[in-house]
């Protein structure tokens, strides 16, 4: 079942009224000249490197789909949303699949977290309430509930990341959360899930360890209205840095439509919004270079987002 075509008014920033910076685009600029300004290792927050090839739904699915499979070259990501005993209900009920912005910031944060901590075992109920108020995605109590509904999709759901090698397969088939305590509100007609505690299961902990891409927290902020803007900067990230100096790389339109697109029919038209977002991701990423064409996206080797230096400084 193809995934349902993103609202371009909710993806993509626009002007206020009167030609005034709307509110995306005043947090776009801000973020940006902070980040020109200087970096700052107490602002990172990582992603693993298969889901920044791969990525969780843009929209809701619906109740009935279940699991969600992606890929894209070697990697390749399948989710089947979990299930949890609800007391409340007096039975097991599906909380269906992460979707949207949220479950990527969300997972950036427990990612590093974990890593800077060094234990798989985070304390979520007061830290990520912070952390989520701080970058704006929950200013207001709606978005608050739209968090908590996401954080106990993201820690039921079972995950299996499949990588090709050049003779052989490796697959992992996991939880990225391996367990987590639920807190049942006393308004039974509430059905939001809040998990305290989550904790990374081993496997997961063990690969993002070796496989974490830094990304920095203010960029992750500012495009944290947009799943796909959150997407491509993620695959920027982990991309550019290993594209060999003097041997440039083509992306055809076809290949970033099939990793990006899934919603739109036609290429032309997943291409008009895939430039304007690409807008959006290159404002925080200063050092990205690419050159934008008829045939695709010709990728330059690229420092990343995050310096190698600040890396060490945020995991001490």
């Amino acid at each position: 079942m193809p995934e349902e075509q993103p609202d371009l008014l909710e993806e993509l920033p626009g002007e206020g009224a009167a030609g005034a910076l709307s509110p995306v685009k005043r947090r776009l600029l801000q973020s940006a000249l902070a980040i020109e300004a200087a970096q700052d290792p107490a602002s990172i927050l990582f992603q693993h490197t298969c889901l920044c090839q791969t990525g969780l739904p843009y929209r809701d699915p619906g109740p009935d789909v279940t699991v969600w499979d992606r890929q894209q070259g070697a990697i390749s990501l399948r989710i089947r949303a979990g299930e949890v005993q609800d007391e409340n209900m007096g039975g097991w009920r599906s909380v269906g699949l992460p979707f949207g912005p949220k479950p990527r910031v969300i997972l950036s944060y427990l990612n590093a977290t974990a890593i800077r901590t060094g234990s798989p075992e985070i304390e979520v109920e007061d830290s990520l309430t912070a952390f989520v108020k701080r970058i704006g995605l929950a200013s207001k109590g709606k978005n608050m509930l739209v968090v908590k509904d996401q954080l106990a999709r993201l820690s039921t759901a079972e995950v299996r990341m499949s990588l090709r090698y050049e003779d052989r397969q490796r697959q992992v088939q996991t939880h990225i959360v391996a367990g987590f305590d639920l807190w049942f509100p006393k308004d039974r007609r509430q059905r939001v899930l809040w998990p305290s505690t989550v904790r990374l299961s081993l496997d997961y902990f063990a690969s993002l360890q070796h496989h974490a891409v830094p990304l920095d927290e203010r960029a992750i902020a500012a495009l944290s209205h947009s799943a796909m803007g959150l997407d491509v900067y993620a695959w920027l990230a982990q991309r550019l840095h290993r594209v060999s100096p003097g041997r440039p790389q083509l992306v055809s339109w076809r290949a970033l439509k099939d990793q990006f697109g899934g919603g739109y029919g036609r290429v032309v038209e997943f291409r008009r919004v895939f430039r304007r977002t690409l807008g959006m991701v290159l404002s925080q990423y200063h050092g990205a270079r690419l050159d934008d064409g008829e045939r695709g996206l010709l990728l330059h080797h690229s420092p990343p987002p995050v310096r190698a230096r600040l890396v060490a400084v945020q995991k001490r």
